[in-house]
């Protein structure tokens, strides 16, 4: 049996993937929210050591999303136990679907195929949407991806989609690289985002904004989540990677 030291050295050999965007004021961001701003309090020349003051809403960049986001009664942030932050991850590459029709929406048919060739996603697992969308990244416009008439049109997952994960497969959590769950499109024509709503009432949690996905095989995957211990927090700006 290997010893944790052992594990942990093994782990080292493989590959690892920051899944996570670097945060600035700069970066793309949910509509109702504001940039971050930070300020410089002390400088290590004049004080002696170096602190700033960083003013920043919960769901930005890369961020995880609790329960309690949308649904009320539902855990906050400091209610995720440990063990949902170290999960195997399965991962749906959709890139060359989604480049074809940014209104794509994973769909069941999607899910059962992906189990045709790797077998029944197990239970309290972590399931991501790759669809190469964190490459707009840099270009504001192309990430946002908004028609003349200010239409976004952005990949989602579908509501269907969604319940199978949580009822026939009971997947732990979702995680996307868009800014939202559902589909733009999906959401202007159902007046919001039921497929986020629907997710989140179950008590589970998800994480958006992702990046590198492209790089994570299908199986044999692990996502690792730095997550704050905010009381009362619905969500944050974390840290996420895999190791493959």
């Amino acid at each position: 049996m290997m010893t944790i030291l052992e594990s942990i050295a093994f782990l080292k050999k493989q590959k690892w993937v920051d899944l996570t965007h670097e945060v600035t004021g700069d970066i793309p961001y949910f509509s109702s929210f504001k940039p971050l701003t930070e300020k410089t309090l002390f400088t290590v020349e004049e004080h002696g050591f170096l602190a700033k003051e960083y003013n920043l809403v919960t769901q930005y960049g890369t961020h995880i999303d609790a329960p309690c986001h949308f649904a009320s009664g539902k855990r906050y942030l400091e209610e995720l136990e440990l063990k949902e932050l170290v999960l195997p991850l399965f991962v749906f590459h959709k890139e060359a679907e989604v480049a074809e029709d940014n209104d794509y929406q994973l769909s069941v048919e999607d899910i059962l195929a992906f189990e045709k060739k790797h077998g029944k996603i197990p239970e309290d697992s972590f399931v991501a949407f790759a669809s190469d969308w964190s490459k707009r990244w840099e270009d504001h416009d192309d990430y946002y991806n908004r028609d003349e008439n200010g239409q976004a049109h952005t990949p989602g997952w579908s509501l269907e989609a969604l319940r199978f994960l949580h009822e026939e497969r009971n997947v732990q959590a979702i995680g996307h690289e868009t800014l939202d769950t559902d589909s733009a499109v999906e959401c202007a024509n159902n007046g919001g985002l039921i497929g986020e709503l629907y997710w989140l009432s179950q008590n589970k949690f998800q994480v958006e904004v992702l990046t590198n996905l492209s790089e994570i095989p299908e199986v044999g995957a692990a996502i690792f989540l730095g997550v704050p211990k905010i009381k009362q927090a619905p969500g944050f700006n974390i840290r996420a990677f895999a190791i493959v």
